[in-house]
């Protein structure tokens, strides 16, 4: 991945120095994070590109520019895009309901009272819809939240547990049982909706979601070293990751050698379940950048993305206004939803600096993307930390990166 220089995609080099020495000095010679890999594309061209501290401190692996993380979250853009690559294939509407597809989720009630597995429920007010589950509007929600009784439910039916053995198949099955946290179409919540999209994508495509990942979106992107698990000789590459306890040292919760992530997965989430690379990552944005398109390969249509970043939340304002739970992969005031997305709406009311239309998301282990088309420009920041929202990486990073556009 060779770099341009700065100027030449009107960037300063002066001011895109602040971010390496921004992450070196305060993040990771403080011991906050083991390291990172920080990748800045613009007009074309790669402007910034660095590799910071260590992959793996119990090994003192160096981290690398092809060190394999866990995306979690970053995984739902994918899947998103994978879903909506049969919609330009006239396979399914987005005002379908779910339960065309999934039988068993036409029983679905909504939760009134009650605690795991005895819950007082009503009916919905109208069938869930797969723009619902893209919207993160589908009354579903995660286990660790830890907010309400159905939370509570999701946990102790292990739903979407990475380290379960099992299928999505099975997974909606076991989703079916318990109640909405709301009517579908009335409230955001995020959620495993994701997983069921990718759910979705196998009944659709009539592949499992792994094999319609590789063919439709890594192998025409050449996005290698992506996927569910890591092969054993990959291994070496891949980073280990941390959390952060209370007295602020790092504990580690997945060794690479012995990850979860190792050949073998069975549950395949479309909502967190990927691994990939800087390199790979960023060429998935670059295509987002181009439109669908990346160098000569088309992935998904203009005006199919032009629908998915645009804001679908029903009341048509902001998180903050529709929001029934507390955590989202970005902040809530001025941020709206779209197909797989967060959409940037208003640059004031959420104090960060940035372009009108701007789409993005995170994953938890504090890896961040954003895509400006306004600017023409894609950022993809990786790390091993979680939870994520530890710290503002996303907010410090803009402010360097918005501050190095040069008046051309």
């Amino acid at each position: 991945m060779e770099t341009v220089r700065p100027e030449s995609v009107g960037l300063s080099s002066e001011q895109l120095a602040h971010v390496d020495r921004h992450l070196q000095e305060n993040y990771v010679d403080s011991g906050k994070i083991p390291g990172c890999q920080t990748l800045v594309f613009r007009r074309g061209g790669l402007a910034h590109h660095s590799v910071l501290g260590k992959a793996d401190l119990e090994r003192g692996t160096a981290a690398a520019d092809d060190t394999i993380y866990r995306i979690y979250s970053m995984t739902k853009p994918i899947t998103s895009v994978a879903l909506m690559q049969l919609h330009e294939e006239g396979r399914f509407a987005l005002s379908d309901a779910v339960h065309r597809y999934i039988p068993e989720f036409e029983a679905l009630r909504v939760y009134e009272s009650g605690v795991y597995p005895h819950y007082d429920t009503k009916p919905c007010e109208r069938p869930m819809t797969i723009r619902d589950l893209l919207s993160h509007q589908s009354g579903l929600t995660y286990g660790f939240m830890a907010r309400t009784n159905v939370d509570a439910g999701y946990r102790k039916a292990a739903i979407g547990e990475k380290g379960r053995s099992g299928t999505l198949a099975e997974m909606m099955t076991d989703l079916s049982t318990l109640p909405l946290e709301f009517s579908p179409g009335t409230a955001w919540n995020y959620s495993v909706a994701t997983d069921v999209c990718g759910r979705l994508v196998e009944l659709i495509s009539g592949q499992p979601l792994d094999v319609y990942f590789q063919q439709h979106i890594f192998e025409p992107l050449g996005m290698v070293d992506t996927g569910f698990s890591v092969p054993e000789a990959d291994l070496p590459r891949f980073a280990a990751n941390y959390e952060r306890r209370r007295n602020k040292t790092l504990r580690l919760v997945d060794d690479p050698l012995d990850s979860v992530y190792r050949e073998g997965v069975t549950l395949l989430s479309g909502g967190g379940g990927l691994v990939s690379t800087g390199a790979d990552y960023l060429r998935f944005c670059r295509m987002l950048l181009g439109g669908g398109t990346l160098e000569g390969t088309r992935v998904l249509g203009r005006k199919t993305l032009e629908l998915m970043t645009q804001n679908h939340l029903e009341s048509g304002g902001d998180l903050m206004d529709t929001s029934v739970g507390s955590f989202a992969e970005t902040p809530y005031v001025g941020t709206g939803f779209g197909l797989g997305f967060s959409v940037t709406l208003d640059n004031v009311r959420g104090q960060n600096v940035g372009s009108l239309g701007e789409f993005a998301w995170g994953g938890a282990a504090s890896t961040i993307f954003w895509v400006d088309p306004v600017e023409d420009l894609a950022v993809v920041f990786l790390t091993q930390l979680m939870p994520s929202r530890t710290f503002d990486f996303r907010g410090q990073l803009k402010a360097i990166l918005y501050g190095a556009l040069l008046n051309d």
